[in-house]
């Protein structure tokens, strides 16, 4: 037993908002109160006096890559300003490797480079090229994911090595980028990205076991109690291997890729299935692109771009067929949309959906729209209206604000609209989708909150300043949002009797320091199921 007193505590329980000390038994909080509490614990429990400090519940992120942000620990870090320090860092990193050695790295944002190439007979306007990275690798293979994760480069060795030549055609849901001559450039966007990443040397479930382990100390230090995983096989076998060794302290609740439905009916499994630290999720369909490489699906064209309406994966039709076969089977749907069309063909299917549950007797399951980047103004309250959760990256806002603006102009008025969603009565679940973004969650709560990126851009009121909330609204959307998703918001999201001791311990109080601070802070403690996984 523990009792942590002396403690300036918010509870997210509306019962009971504040207290100032906690009785722990076990993995869970036996009581809430104030100074009650040291008479009533009993002589034996060990005290803790955090000397005035903040406590609040542990956070939890919606929405990461936990294998691919694990291994990208070990990648070529590419998010740079310039093309030339990306190039830079990869020539470093080749020269360490053998010969044959894939040079791997994450990160480019050809929008966010000063030095962002002119249009040439060998590359498109803005992108790197074949040229730029077999000039700096020697030879090696090279393949860098994009920060969206929708978009590669890849050098002359990894396009040999895949076979893809000027006659290769884009496969479906996919595109090969290509010269003034027809000749591929290297960039590869969506599911071409599949043509050369299949032919990488793949990591084995001890190495994605090893990274994850290591992986999950830092995000403790972030203050992460709990994340939804989004990456495929190895990874959960990697997690079952940690939880079966109990290494597995962050809470991990595990989606389903959309080609694994199958196997998953037939096994039988449900979302929810598993127990606090490792349980079934969400199956996860991608309805279209992304934002960074002009991919996501919109209903007018890019600006600039008068032919690009983004790639539209499936329509409602298709993605309802889908939803009705997991639904059958007890799984809810997490669905990847970020373009206004994408998001109105995921509520065309869901309303269907909802229909065919009530019909055939189903459990209304939660279901969700990953990212909502954008949406039509006919669309802004039908998650609410649907009872569909908006699990959000409030970083992807400052992250992507000038890229939203430069190519969705006025649409932006309901672009990352939290507030929006709120008012309409939508749920909503925050999360980072690392190793897109950091999944330090102090800087989502600080771009919730604030609308402006670290630096203080684009000024004091923010980008679009009527979808800010308040710190209480974000900070729910980090706890009691993702705890719902996962069918566990009884045990889990707030401090109070009967729910996990999962929280962290902060020297500052959040609630009291500017807005703009918010993004510096760091805990001093975390505490998982009663136990204190890291301390500064």
């Amino acid at each position: 037993m523990k009792l942590l007193h002396h403690a300036h505590i918010y509870t997210l329980d509306a019962g009971r908002p504040l207290a100032s000390a906690l009785l722990l038994q076990g993995e869970r909080i036996l009581a809430v109160g104030g100074d009650e509490l040291l008479d009533a614990a009993p002589l034996q429990a060990e005290r803790f006096d955090l000397g005035g400090q903040t406590v609040l519940p542990g956070l939890i992120d919606a929405h990461v890559h936990l294998e691919q942000y694990a291994l990208g620990l070990q990648k070529v870090d590419c998010e740079t300003d310039t093309l030339a320090e990306c190039l830079h860092r990869v020539g470093q990193r080749a020269r360490l490797l053998p010969p044959a050695g894939w040079v791997l790295g994450h990160g480019w944002n050809q929008n966010s480079w000063r030095d962002a190439p002119p249009a040439a007979a060998d590359r498109v306007a803005g992108f790197g090229n074949l040229a730029d990275l077999d000039r700096v690798t020697e030879g090696r293979p090279a393949y860098l994911t994009a920060k969206s994760l929708h978009a590669a480069w890849a050098n002359s060795a990894a396009l040999q090595q895949a076979g893809i030549t000027a006659d290769t055609p884009d496969p479906i849901n996919g595109k090969i980028q290509r010269d003034a001559g027809g000749r591929p450039t290297g960039i590869l966007f969506e599911a071409a990205m599949d043509l050369v990443a299949k032919h990488i040397p793949q990591p084995t479930v001890s190495q994605v076991t090893e990274a994850i382990a290591q992986a999950q100390k830092t995000l403790w230090r972030m203050g992460l109690t709990a994340v939804h995983d989004f990456d495929r096989r190895t990874c959960f076998m990697a997690l079952q291997q940690l939880h079966a060794a109990g290494e597995l302290r962050l809470r991990v609740v595990k989606g389903i890729p959309m080609e694994d439905l199958p196997h998953a009916v037939a096994l039988g499994l449900r979302s929810g299935f598993g127990d606090f630290t490792l349980r079934i999720g969400h199956l996860k369909i991608f309805m279209d692109g992304a934002l960074g490489p002009r991919t996501a699906a919109m209903f007018e064209p890019y600006a600039q771009e008068s032919q690009n309406r983004g790639i539209l994966n499936m329509d409602a039709e298709q993605l309802f067929e889908i939803g009705c076969q997991a639904a059958e089977s007890g799984l809810g749907l997490a669905v990847h949309a970020i373009g206004d069309r994408a998001n109105h063909e995921v509520l065309n299917a869901l309303e269907h959906l909802r229909t065919y549950e009530r019909q055939h007797g189903l459990p209304a399951l939660r279901h969700r729209i990953e990212h909502v980047q954008v949406l039509h103004s006919d669309d802004a309250g039908r998650l609410a209206s649907l009872d569909v959760t908006a699990s959000m990256q409030p970083i992807h806002a400052t992250s992507d604000m000038e890229m939203a603006k430069r190519y969705w102009g006025a649409r932006t008025a309901l672009a990352y609209a939290w507030r929006t969603q709120l008012q309409h009565g939508a749920r909503l679940a925050f999360g980072s989708d690392a190793p897109v973004e950091s999944p330090n969650p102090f800087l989502g709560l600080h771009a919730a909150v604030t609308r402006c990126r670290a630096d203080g851009a684009p000024g004091p009121q923010g980008w679009h300043p009527e979808q800010r909330l308040t710190l209480q609204e974000a900070w729910q959307a980090f706890t009691l949002g993702p705890a719902y998703l996962a069918g566990t918001e009884a045990s889990q999201g707030r401090l109070a009797p009967g729910y996990l001791a999962d929280l962290i311990v902060l020297e500052q109080d959040p609630f009291s320091i500017p807005p703009a601070d918010l993004a510096a802070l760091q805990p001093n403690a975390t505490m998982i199921g009663g136990e204190w996984v890291w301390k500064a």
